[in-house]
């Protein structure tokens, strides 16, 4: 793959949207990427239509270097975005062409290559041990050599920002050493993340009428403003924007790569990825999320789960009239969708919304909708939470809108006589839970017994054997998450237990609440909402 700039996006090379994921975001704690899992990364990148993707850094980390090797040899194939290969200068006092990390870039057959360089004259003297004269050269000669070994180059200004408030004509002569070599972009760099937007947007408006060269930025989030500073260069000048999936990356991460796309797309107009690939935006945060074994950030601008979410009763309201009253965007625009939480804030229009999201028609049954509200309230008030339950809410609203409309009433598929459950703690030190339960079921009464390392372990475990010889699509349906929450606020008692209970036959998932003083109970009630829900959604299907 020899391309040097990006394919298929309606702004061609006049924008660049660069992905420094497998770099620098690979530095966020916690992360540690394969070499599988850094294809895979640069394959999803890739797919949604990023220009350049920036593969790591070559002779600096063996990873990092088969990575390059194995992408050469054909196992990556990209379509839309350049390769690049990261990495440093020659070293102060050394022969280009003999520097073993600029024979590594070469060696790393990257059509395009990212070169870091100091800006700061404080850097210079300090870091480099060097002097600025020298500093320049080692940015020229390396440029020089690798533009002309057919390499397309970029320059990664280093604390440019500091740098540029402290010697301005010093850091600008770095710019010009690269540009004067054949650097197609000069990138600059707000390394320690300190800027804020107005003071760097300020900054990039001043290179830019000062040099004419073509500018990048790169940012990261120190304070909190990588997005904002990123957004805010692009539109004092800056053609070339360096991002990371997820913000991930040292410290506090760097400028979201979905953020930054779904401002420049969305706010800003501009077609930055190639058409159709905007709604990918959600589905591919959520992919590398996968990769790098973190759990997607809920809260994350455009694309977590909870951004078009609504919980505010006077925001459901708004949005039964029109969505956009509240939703800055139409979450479909970025793969996304809007969802409506019902809690003790909720109102009429809350349910009325949340129904439908259901496949429930609640608009015909106001009195099924006023119980529900009420309901809800009473409930939340003792503890429930709904906002993560929407199994056991859909049961709520059937429910009520059973009794208002005199249809036949929601049952469970069995009868609980009762269920008892001992804990065995043995010489040994093993510790074996027993649950024993008593449910008539399709006209018997039935009675078994199992053993679980827990004693919701255990209970689940004797109704699933009560149950499935009467009701055969049990066996599909598996626990998938179990969480417990101690509310010991809730008024009126010493201490509640709330428990969410998550389940799934392979088709779908859904969750289900109990609560009550005593565990095991919160957990029982948890547990027949998640088989009342599935034995109605089985009635649902065969009507």
């Amino acid at each position: 793959m020899t391309r040097t700039q990006p394919a298929g996006t309606p702004l061609g090379d006049d924008f660049h949207v660069y992905d420094t994921t497998l770099r620098d975001g690979a530095q966020r704690e916690g992360i540690s990427y394969s070499v599988t899992d850094k294809i895979a990364v640069a394959r999803l990148l890739d797919s949604l239509g990023v220009g350049f993707v920036e593969g790591g850094w070559p002779g600096a980390l063996p990873k990092d270097t088969e990575f390059f090797h194995r992408a050469a040899e054909g196992e990556l194939e990209l379509r839309h975005a350049a390769l690049v290969a990261f990495g440093s200068t020659r070293r102060a006092g050394a022969k280009v062409d003999e520097d073993p990390q600029v024979r590594a870039l070469l060696d790393s057959r990257a059509p395009v290559v990212t070169l870091v360089a100091k800006s700061d004259r404080r850097h210079v003297e300090r870091a480099l041990r060097t002097d600025v004269a020298e500093n320049c050269a080692m940015v020229a000669d390396t440029v020089r050599y690798l533009v002309g070994e057919g390499r397309r180059v970029f320059l990664d200004a280093e604390h440019f920002f500091d740098g540029y408030a402290f010697d301005p004509d010093t850091s600008l002569r770095v710019l010009e050493s690269a540009v004067q070599a054949g650097a197609d972009v000069v990138v600059l760099c707000d390394t320690n993340g300190g800027q804020l937007p107005l003071q760097l947007a300020e900054t990039v408006g001043e290179v830019v009428a000062r040099t004419g060269f073509r500018l990048g930025i790169h940012c990261q989030d120190d304070t909190g403003c990588a997005v904002a500073n990123s957004v805010a260069a692009v539109q004092a000048g800056a053609t070339h924007v360096q991002c990371t999936a997820n913000g991930y990356g040292e410290r506090a991460g760097n400028a979201d790569l979905f953020a930054v796309i779904g401002n420049l797309a969305a706010k800003l107009r501009m077609p930055v990825l190639p058409e159709g690939k905007l709604r990918e935006l959600t589905r591919t945060s959520h992919a590398l999320a996968e990769i790098a074994n973190l759990a997607p950030d809920t809260h994350q601008a455009y694309v977590g789960q909870s951004t078009f979410a609504h919980k505010a009763g006077l925001h459901a309201s708004a949005i039964k009239v029109d969505p956009e009253l509240y939703n800055h965007i139409d979450p479909a625009v970025v793969g996304n969708g809007m969802r409506v939480l019902v809690t003790e804030m909720a109102g009429r229009a809350s349910l009325e919304l949340k129904g439908a999201e259901l496949g429930l028609d609640l608009s015909a049954a106001p009195d099924a909708v006023t119980g529900a509200v009420r309901r809800v309230k009473e409930l939340e008030a003792r503890g429930w939470s709904f906002e993560a339950a929407d199994a056991s809410l859909e049961l709520l609203l059937r429910g009520e809108m059973a009794t208002s409309t005199g249809a036949d009433p929601v049952e469970a598929p069995f009868e609980l006589e009762s269920y008892r459950v001992v804990l065995d703690h043995r010489s040994d030190g093993e510790v074996i839970a027993e649950a024993t339960v008593k449910v008539h079921v399709a006209g018997e009464r039935v009675i078994a017994t199992a053993e679980g390392n827990g004693p919701v372990n255990a209970l689940d475990a004797a109704l699933r054997e009560a149950l499935v010889p009467h009701l055969p699509w049990l066996e599909s349906v598996e626990l998938a998450d179990y969480k417990v929450r101690i509310l010991t606020d809730a008024p009126g008692t010493d201490a509640v237990t709330r428990v969410l209970v998550e389940s799934r036959d392979g088709e779908e998932e859904w969750t289900t609440v109990g609560v009550h003083a005593n565990i095991v109970e919160a957990s029982w009630l948890a547990l027949c909402d998640a088989l009342v829900y599935k034995s109605t959604r089985q009635a649902l299907t065969t009507t």
